[in-house]
């Protein structure tokens, strides 16, 4: 990774919940501008915990940053509040999209837009939103709690969209939607990322569509990043074909040999 355009530096973090419970463990992870980098791995990896690490969102799960550092630009930014990372450009869409149920699509974007003032600006940044999600423009005045996932989803992009970011973490975009709205969501996400230039650091299981969208990969496993390169490597590597995209070697030929699970992931042994 070319080293020269880091705007976010993760450097060796842990993170304990209930002062007690290790979760991350020496985590470091880099984010060039105008990227798209993937976190990767199984339910329980850590890549949720990182992205809350990042946004400053472990208090509310009485969690901490014990060790290690998290710079924006050269800025130390553990300290700061979610609040102030969103004036700085960094907001996060959470797994599950956590949209408004009660309110209608159009007022849980405006959510988006509380730190700014300037409502020419607000108007502008809602229609170029709507240019990006043209199912949102239609469903405006629908309450959320009546839309699809798909739409669900679109619309908590939008809302983190509204807040102008230059950084946008993306936790488990695919999760609970049809192939084909996930293959909508991610377009989009390569649109706003080629046209805006808006970086995006994506937390997904789904390793298969992240890899095909992403410019750089890091797998993690157990709280631990156990792997990183460029997703065109990722994709061809032959660990990560068999344990992550769910191809096995040429030796397995029948129920027989997957029976008894003899090869261990050779960052484990």
């Amino acid at each position: 990774m070319d080293t020269r355009n880091i705007v976010l530096n993760v450097n060796g973090i842990e993170v304990i919940y209930n002062h007690v419970i290790l979760v991350l463990k020496g985590v470091s992870l880099q984010l060039p501008e105008r990227g798209i980098v993937a976190l990767l791995g199984g339910n329980g990896a850590g890549k949720t915990t990182t992205l809350r690490a990042i946004s400053n969102l472990l208090k509310g799960e009485r969690g901490e940053v014990t060790k290690g550092s998290i710079e924006l630009r050269g800025e130390r930014i553990e300290n700061l509040s979610p609040a102030e990372l969103v004036k700085r450009g960094v907001v996060q869409v959470m797994e599950g999209r956590h949209c408004f149920a009660h309110l209608t699509i159009e007022e849980n974007l405006l959510t988006g837009a509380y730190t700014r003032t300037d409502k020419a600006e607000i108007a502008a940044n809602l229609e170029k939103v709507y240019n990006y999600f043209p199912r949102l423009k239609t469903r405006r005045t629908s309450q959320a709690a009546y839309t699809s996932g798909g739409e669900q989803q679109m619309c908590a992009i939008g809302r983190a969209l509204m807040s102008n970011p230059s950084i946008v973490l993306l936790d488990e975009p695919s999760m609970g939607l049809a192939p084909q709205i996930v293959e909508e969501v991610f377009n989009i996400v390569k649109d706003l990322n080629d046209k805006e230039g808006t970086t995006f650091l994506l937390a997904e299981q789904n390793t298969n569509m992240a890899l095909k969208y992403a410019d750089y990969g890091y797998i993690m496993e157990s709280g631990r990043i156990v792997m990183d390169g460029p997703a065109h490597e990722l994709a061809n590597n032959a660990d990560v074909k068999e344990f992550y995209l769910g191809m096995g070697g040429s030796e397995r030929k029948s129920f027989r040999d997957v029976k008894s699970y003899k090869r261990r992931k050779r960052w484990l042994a």
